[in-house]
């Protein structure tokens, strides 16, 4: 199909031109890029054993919270996010139509450089024995903040950017990490600018 093209194509343009933070997200990255270059199918859930998905961290419009979700399969706190599917075209894209389905959340803002790329084995549920490639990025509320719970998770809630939940995955904290840094830096790029 022509879209899974365009969206391949774009995870390979979004990887090629991102500026990875530090030498494990290059190495990351280079993992990511071979992948895609050896697997058309790269994008898709059915391509084993590993393949691409998309999430993000929410954060509300100050950036002191953060949106998490108690993933029904996992049993932790983590970001919105997962699979791409047909009518994606854009990584940032998946991601946003993720959170957007998983919170009920309107009025969601992409960053559509990602924050991190997090490669890791699934231990339960359909994907069970895989790797996901997650790109990872950053989404900011930018009206409402009462979300929805979907049927993918037990519960939502904001969560203070510093004081995250002891559940939540050493990922997500990394994830508040570099969010928190880049919405700094954004933050002194408009003040300075």
């Amino acid at each position: 199909m022509e879209t899974d093209r365009v969206l391949h194509d774009d995870a390979v343009m979004t990887l090629d031109g991102w500026n990875a933070p530090d030498g494990m997200q290059a190495e990351l990255r280079e993992h990511y890029l071979r992948w895609l270059a050896e697997h058309p199918d790269a994008m898709w859930r059915s391509c084993r054993p590993e393949h691409l998905t998309a999430s993000a961290l929410v954060v509300d419009a100050t950036g002191s919270r953060a949106l998490l979700t108690l993933h029904k399969t996992v049993g932790r706190w983590l970001q919105l996010g997962g699979h791409c599917e047909n009518g994606d075209i854009t990584l940032a894209g998946a991601a946003l139509r993720e959170t957007t389905e998983e919170s009920g959340l309107t009025g969601l803002s992409i960053d559509p450089s990602p924050l991190q790329l997090s490669r890791h084995e699934i231990l339960a549920g359909g994907c069970a024995g895989t790797f996901h490639l997650d790109v990872q990025f950053l989404v900011t509320a930018t009206a409402r903040t009462d979300y929805v719970v979907s049927e993918e998770s037990h519960d939502l809630a904001w969560f203070p950017m510093k004081a995250l939940p002891e559940s939540a995955d050493h990922v997500v904290e990394e994830l508040a990490a570099r969010a928190t840094r880049r919405l700094a830096h954004s933050a002194g790029s408009v003040s300075s600018g």
